[in-house]
């Protein structure tokens, strides 16, 4: 039975002031040949607010929810901003941790989701020597009750508002080259069949959000703003969006959603109501300590990330998503 004397949360990371977008956006692009034009168009979706990302202020309220409930120390690493991984790896090795178990702020699979964070561990490992804890990914939970749950429950409390309304499920669009290596498409299918029988709605679709890549390569759709055309066009006057492929408020929420989107709907007379994500709202808290108890527990289908799962796309193009 495997033993953990550390918690890692791992993420994506984020600017914390406006002279960090271009740095981080820089690193996020690296060795992809993305036009300056197109990273300055993007740095502009932060400098919108102030150039301050929020997912690096929403892994902090994470921890500090699940401090309570956890019984070993809580560590902090991300891919593309501080705290780097390799640095958070290093502190782990001098303060000792030996096994530490990994939570990665995303509930799907997929290279940039999944398998490219075990190569972040892998190459935070190598930097810090031979001394670097061992680390185990904790599972994919897009079908975990509690995600369901709190994803239903935020649901049913835009409804609520909103009354009757065709909803719109929506998640990270990324290459169809990304999406054919791994189980993403059929996890986000399952999470919003899941989350609309929680939920009791019968009139949803599952659309794609955030697409970065250029015109010329395929990714997954359709696209949220294609999408409330549609339901548009359709005679609706109202329309829900839930966004169940994000675990909080990120940057792609704030801006794609609740400005872009939102704008585009009403430019086409359509009103947009945007459900929340999971946040830190006590069952997604449980549901994080219940994970952790089932490695702890070492329960025959606690099963960790196989070897091979989701691996790298062959890209026919340089460029490819940033994925929180």
């Amino acid at each position: 039975m495997p033993r953990y004397d550390a918690f890692l949360l791992l993420s994506f990371g984020g600017p914390e002031k406006p002279e960090d977008v271009m740095p981080f956006l820089e690193r996020v692009t690296r060795g992809r040949n993305i036009p300056r034009a197109r990273l300055e168009e993007v740095a502009g979706h932060y400098y919108h607010f102030g150039g301050r990302s929020p997912i690096n202020d929403q892994c902090r309220a994470l921890i500090e929810a699940l401090r309570p409930h956890l019984d070993m120390p809580i560590y902090w690493g991300n891919r593309n901003w501080h705290p780097f991984i390799e640095d958070t790896m290093r502190r782990m090795t001098e303060d000792g941790v030996r096994r530490a178990l990994v939570f990665v702020t995303s509930a799907y699979s997929s290279y940039s989701a999944c398998r490219q964070y075990l190569e972040d561990i892998e190459r935070a490992r190598a930097a810090a020597g031979p001394l670097a804890p061992a680390c185990d990914k904790i599972r994919h939970f897009h079908n975990h009750p509690g995600f369901i749950e709190v994803n239903a429950e935020r649901l049913r409390e835009q409804l609520a508002l909103s009354g009757p309304a065709p909803v719109l499920f929506t998640a990270h669009s990324i290459p169809l080259e990304m999406a054919r290596t791994s189980r993403y498409v059929e996890q986000l299918e399952e999470t919003a069949r899941l989350v609309a029988g929680a939920a009791g709605v019968g009139n949803y679709r599952l659309v794609y959000q955030s697409r970065s890549g250029p015109p010329h390569q395929p990714w997954l759709g359709p696209d949220i703003l294609e999408a409330l055309d549609e339901v548009r066009a359709a005679g609706a006057g109202r329309v829900v969006v839930a966004p169940i492929g994000f675990i909080s408020d990120h940057m792609e929420v704030l801006y794609d959603l609740d400005y872009e989107a939102a704008r585009h709907a009403e430019q086409i007379g359509l009103k947009m109501f945007r459900a929340g994500t999971a946040g830190t709202h006590p069952r997604f808290i449980r549901m994080i300590v219940e994970l952790v108890e089932e490695r702890l527990a070492d329960a025959a289908w606690a099963e960790p990330c196989q070897a091979m799962c989701c691996p790298a796309p062959v890209m026919r193009t340089s460029a490819a998503p940033p994925a929180p």
